[in-house]
């Protein structure tokens, strides 16, 4: 490969340069290193040995024969070189694309770079353990858990491990990333009985902590007309699925530490306790370590919930995926937005971008893509991606303080703020409400009647059937 011309790849590379060889210019690591298919119909990881030269294409001369109508007979060759891998365009009619260009060849040194041939992508990672190159004939199912990337086959393991366990999990991940979605297949996968009941820790008050986690009797308190249940005793025999734990307050922690140990709620007018037995999920964006050493969140707590840990990857760091999530997300989309299926342009521009919203960021481009194509087909053209595609750091500490000031910054978008603020848009929209009642300086007296204390406890039975619940934050019906 002499005689090449190397040049930077940005993100303003719009011309067809299938003439060149692109050199992505990042540090050298050592390999060993693998390919991440992810075409149409399959995805898999392939091995690649030192020196060997690798033919991807849809005809049967192809090493590694690839299931996509776009793919040529013998679109790309793949070698692993001393320079790194390099990746050369073998006269194929959809060329090689990295981005926005086409490229007649591309000289990869670093982990992570993704390119497309036809509607297939190929992702090149560098091999972290000696189980990542295995095939998946044995990997496990595991309920609307999309994608086989290296680093979902590494959640899909850790979800089988866990799930038919008693003891506690803490999912550890940034906003978008489905953190629900593994706490739905930890109990779904767990055996357990009883109902699923999902709670966000961070959109209650300390006032409505105690009806939110034990529930109260009738007479309680003026209002409490009947009695009500807790999230613990809606869980009992079932699954509690604490999101955003690390914005609870140090005096909901205590609470939630006594009943964690001892098994056991007494909800508000009760005499006596009442044993539940409960296999409690947290999650949480923020590091929770992070929050220990400045003092924000117990250490005894934190080891309570984290038994087990399952860290989940941002999107950035599992693009492989993109098209299969796409494919779903667009399926979901499509009493809105019709058929709708993506080009090889179009999945090349959604693989150059660092997805900060990940998951969720990647369902509003769709949307705005697909109503932006007039036809059934998404093409590059139609994918509007921000123009800072810098990756937010969820680490950047934000409090509930900040939250009016955050949404002033940003002309009360709250979507915008939430993002500066690296929390999910019901976090932040809980730290806005808590805001303003501070700064109404009302006066927590009494508990709130009932139809105020249901928020954010939806319980769901084995036959998925939701109960509904009154918001006191926004005063909607949660289902």
């Amino acid at each position: 490969m002499t005689g090449r011309t190397s040049s930077t790849v940005t993100d303003s590379t719009l011309a067809d340069r299938s003439d060149e060889t692109v050199e992505i210019q990042r540090p050298r690591e050592k390999g060993p290193w693998l390919l991440e298919i992810a075409s149409p119909e399959a995805s898999e990881v392939v091995h690649l040995d030192a020196g060997r030269e690798l033919v991807l294409g849809s005809g049967p001369a192809a090493d590694l024969r690839l299931s996509d109508p776009a793919v040529s007979a013998r679109h790309c060759a793949v070698r692993l070189g001393e320079a790194g891998v390099e990746v050369s365009d073998l006269g194929s009619k959809n060329g090689v694309r990295l981005g926005a260009a086409r490229l007649a060849s591309l000289l990869c040194c670093g982990d992570g770079t993704s390119f497309v041939i036809g509607e297939t992508s190929v992702t090149i990672r560098r091999r972290q353990d000696a189980g990542d190159d295995d095939g998946d004939d044995d990997e496990p199912s595991i309920p609307n858990l999309v994608g086989r990337s290296l680093a979902m086959q590494r959640v899909r393991r850790e979800i089988a491990r866990h799930a038919r366990t008693r003891a506690a999990v803490l999912i550890q991940g940034e906003s978008g990333t489905g953190k629900d979605v593994v706490a739905q297949a930890l109990h779904a996968l767990s055996g357990r009985t009883g109902a699923y009941v999902p709670l966000n820790a961070g959109a209650f008050p300390d006032s409505l902590a105690d009806a939110e986690l034990f529930g109260h009797r009738r007479g309680a308190y003026t209002g409490a007309v009947t009695g009500r249940s807790g999230a613990f005793e809606l869980a009992h025999r079932g699954t509690l699925f604490l999101d955003e734990v690390g914005e609870l307050t140090p005096a909901v922690q205590v609470k939630l530490l006594r009943v964690v140990e001892d098994g056991a709620v007494r909800p508000i007018g009760a005499s006596d306790s009442v044993r539940v037995d409960v296999r409690l999920v947290a999650a949480s964006w923020a590091r929770l370590d992070e929050r220990i050493r400045d003092g924000s969140f117990r250490a005894d707590l934190f080891h309570r919930l984290s038994t087990a840990t399952i860290e989940l990857p941002p999107l950035r760091r599992r693009k492989n995926d993109i098209p299969a999530l796409s494919r779903v997300l667009l399926l979901r989309l499509r009493d809105d937005v019709g058929e709708k299926r993506l080009t090889g342009a179009a999945l090349a521009r959604l693989l150059e971008y660092a997805w900060p919203g990940n998951v969720r960021e990647l369902s509003a481009v769709l949307y705005r893509s697909a109503v932006a194509a007039p036809g059934s087909e998404i093409d590059a053209g139609h994918v509007a991606l921000p123009e800072d595609a810098r990756v937010v750091s969820v680490r950047t500490r934000a409090s509930p303080e900040r939250a009016l000031e955050l949404l002033g910054e940003h002309r009360g978008n709250v979507s915008a703020a939430s993002r500066a603020a690296g929390v999910p848009r019901s976090t932040f929209r809980a730290w806005l409400a808590r805001s303003e009642k501070e700064a109404q300086n009302v006066p927590n007296t009494a508990s709130p009647p009932e139809a105020d204390v249901a928020q954010g406890t939806t319980a769901t039975s084995g036959d998925g059937a939701a109960s509904r619940a009154v918001s006191p934050v926004f005063g909607a019906v949660v289902k």
